[in-house]
């Protein structure tokens, strides 16, 4: 008796199964995990004001003041957003069960970029928040403004952390696109 010839590699490049239960859990996960980062730098970066004292005269300023700031905020709804579609969705299949996506591979697709480009956004505010906190830090020492430019840090590095877990979110997704021949 001989044995069966082996698979040939077409037929072992068909795609992958459907994503798993434990993989959409990791997922969701994730998500969770960039939500609650994203909401807790939204409340440090909204009730963020600052007073800076120049002569005899104070300053009051609030983090729409600074268009770093601002930009960081529309990152930050962006991300927001996307996240809470995207646990929507992953609840969604959880809880019906079925293995196979409901409109073919058009929702691995959109994960697959949401994902890429949100973690791009994410990226680009905690940079830009970063930036320009380093920058007015540094110009406005010694006026009083240092508790307004810790928070923008703590703010901005809960972005970075949203943007992580997103940045790992893209990388999953691309392992679940199926594999085209």
């Amino acid at each position: 008796m001989t044995a069966p010839p082996p698979p040939s590699m077409a037929s072992r490049m068909t795609a992958p199964p459907p994503p798993s239960t434990a993989s959409r859990m990791t997922a969701l996960f994730l998500r969770v995990l960039t939500f609650a980062f994203l909401v807790v730098s939204l409340v440090i970066l909204t009730t963020n004001t600052g007073t800076l004292e120049i002569g005899f005269e104070e300053f009051k300023f609030r983090f729409k003041d600074i268009y770093s700031y601002r930009y960081m905020l529309a990152a930050i709804a962006c991300g927001l957003a996307y996240t809470i579609l995207q646990i929507a969705l992953t609840l969604n299949h959880i809880v019906k069960g079925n293995g196979v996506q409901t409109s073919g591979d058009g929702n691995l697709v959109f994960d697959f970029y949401g994902d890429k480009v949100v973690s791009y956004i994410l990226a680009t505010g905690a940079a830009a928040a970063f930036g320009a906190t380093k920058d007015l830090k540094t110009q406005f020492a010694g006026l009083g403004g240092d508790k307004f430019f810790n928070k923008g840090y703590a703010s901005a590095s809960l972005l970075l952390l949203g943007f992580v877990c997103t940045a790992i979110l893209s990388v999953l997704s691309s392992y679940a696109l199926p594999k085209k021949v």
